[in-house]
């Protein structure tokens, strides 16, 4: 397949990431890539047309790499985004006759932390260790001659190495999602599709160091419009203590003359703005 049709993604195969690029892009080929930034860089050279990264989790927060590196030092908008329920099983290997007799436990920490309640419950006596993914636990089980192991992950690791889900939806929350990011060297936004919510706008604001208000000043020109902030987020600016940027989330008006206005007006009061991209949101919805 040509280059310029591959997808790339935060690997390695089997994870969340991969399941929110093959939601996006069924038909296209998958490229996984061990970092953040060696994904996003695959975009920029042309190795990729389209990176999909993780960007931020209900329960464990933001990806400060990610935000760090589309705002500070890499020049790709974003293109669309998707928020996907994250859903973690008990994969063991198929030739486990009873998973109640599972004496060991591996996964990324953060799904066994999303998993503590199932686990103190069902397995109390099991061994819980980390692995690198959720992906990198369920090869690990597939290839261990030790059938009394389990991975926690996702029904695409299931798939990719052969387990059977012997417990689904072991999470302590449904209310557990991760957005992704796909970003493209060019502006141009994803096509509508039936997962489509609505749209949004990514600022960047930087703040002189001598105006007092002016995080207010920022607030009070969307809130006039009756535009409405769905997220904002201080980063640092790596320049010294106390120098912070703003990552401002804002869903897309059908007036354009609304944003125009908002740069213009925040412009106007020397305040630095950047748009990091006018883009859909899409939103898959637990089963």
């Amino acid at each position: 397949m040509d280059n310029q049709k591959r997808i790339g993604f935060l690997g390695p195969e089997g994870t969340f990431t991969e399941i929110a690029a093959k939601t996006l892009f069924q038909e296209e080929e998958r490229m996984p890539f061990p970092t953040i930034r060696a994904c996003l860089e695959a975009v920029d050279d042309g190795t990729v047309e389209y990176g999909v990264v993780p960007l931020e989790n209900t329960i464990e927060g933001s990806v400060n790499m990610t935000l760090d590196l589309l705002s500070q030092q890499v020049s790709l908008p974003i293109v669309g985004e998707l928020v996907l329920p994250i859903r973690q099983h008990l994969l063991v290997h198929p030739e486990l006759d009873d998973w109640k007799r599972v004496t060991r436990v591996l996964s990324h920490p953060h799904a066994i932390a999303q998993c503590h309640i199932f686990l103190q419950k069902e397995l109390p006596n099991a061994e819980l260790s980390n692995a690198a993914s959720t992906s990198a636990a369920a090869e690990y089980v597939q290839g261990s001659d030790k059938v009394y192991e389990a991975a926690i992950g996702n029904e695409l690791a299931a798939e990719k190495y052969g387990l059977t889900i012997a417990q689904s939806d072991i999470h302590d929350t449904e209310d557990n999602d991760t957005r992704f990011l796909v970003l493209h060297k060019t502006a141009a936004a994803l096509p509508r599709t039936a997962l489509f919510r609505e749209d949004r706008v990514t600022y960047k604001i930087i703040l002189p160091s001598d105006y007092p208000g002016a995080l207010h000043q920022v607030l009070a020109a969307f809130a006039w419009r009756n535009l409405n902030l769905t997220k904002i987020e201080s980063r640092p600016m790596k320049t010294g203590l106390g120098n912070y940027f703003f990552i401002i989330d804002v869903e897309r008006p059908n007036r354009e003359v609304l944003l125009q206005g908002v740069m213009e007006e925040i412009q106007a009061l020397g305040i630095g703005i950047t748009v990091l991209g006018e883009y859909p949101c899409f939103v898959v919805t637990a089963k």
